[in-house]
């Protein structure tokens, strides 16, 4: 469970920690040299359905060479804005990190990160997926929050049907909802007008970009299946158009 410590107003830990894991496109991957250091480069980062963090990695990078060695690694992922970028949350995520080929991994990863497309395929390239172990947040001054997997995790149980749908739902979002989901990203996360769409879904919410901008779209409730998700989107959509 979380433990957090906050010496101003409460906040939830867990919420922004797991809104981070799903809006930062980009974060510092801590892995082990040969010699046992820490090893710390920039990689980009998608999230799987269940919000482990997955990354793309070229053979002939050392930190590649590094988690054939050791899976053992940290990832870094902070919110960037105006000012001290200490005031500004970011999330300390640990875990092992383990190749995978698996087709829906390849395809959040793109969705998130279209420009991958130019070299995703050269023959030393490779998905990893990141086993969440624990993490550590820290929401700004006097607020964090340390971490355990299941805080992190979104709950996948008994939400087959709905994963299965996740490809045709965010494609027919794209085609034919265009004005929702700028209503969603404009009215209930804040963010400038434009062109956006959706880049995945989970029971806990819908991902949105408008070029290299990202935004979490959290539901009212967990669902489970397409029935649900059409529901929600609807009842998100109405509540949009009334705060006009």
């Amino acid at each position: 469970m979380a433990n957090a410590t906050d010496t101003q107003e409460p906040f939830d830990g867990r919420l922004l920690a797991k809104r981070l894991l799903r809006e930062v496109r980009a974060g510092a991957l801590g892995t082990l040299d040969p010699a046992g250091y820490p090893f710390t480069t920039l990689v980009t980062v998608a999230t799987d359905s269940d919000g482990s963090p997955l990354i793309l990695t070229s053979r002939l990078s050392a930190h590649t060479a590094n988690l054939d060695r050791d899976a053992r690694v940290s990832l870094l992922l902070a919110a960037s804005g105006r000012g001290d970028p200490l005031a500004h949350p970011r999330l300390t995520v640990l875990g092992r990190a383990t190749r995978t080929a698996m087709p829906r991994v390849r395809a959040r990863f793109l969705a998130r990160h279209p420009k991958a497309k130019l070299y995703v395929d050269f023959p030393d390239f490779s998905f990893w997926r990141i086993d969440i172990a624990s993490g550590h947040l820290n929401g700004g001054f006097a607020r964090a929050a340390t971490l355990a997997a299941q805080d992190l995790r979104t709950d996948l149980s008994g939400a087959e049907s709905l994963l299965e749908a996740e490809a045709g739902a965010v494609a027919h979002m794209n085609e034919d909802h265009g004005e929702a989901l700028n209503l969603y990203a404009v009215k209930l996360a804040g963010l400038e007008p434009g062109p956006w769409h959706a880049t995945g879904l989970d029971p806990e919410g819908l991902d949105l970009a408008l070029g290299d901008r990202q935004a979490r779209i959290s539901f009212p409730e967990r669902i489970t299946d397409p029935g649900g998700l059409r529901r929600i989107l609807k009842e998100l959509a109405d509540a949009s158009r009334k705060m006009e």
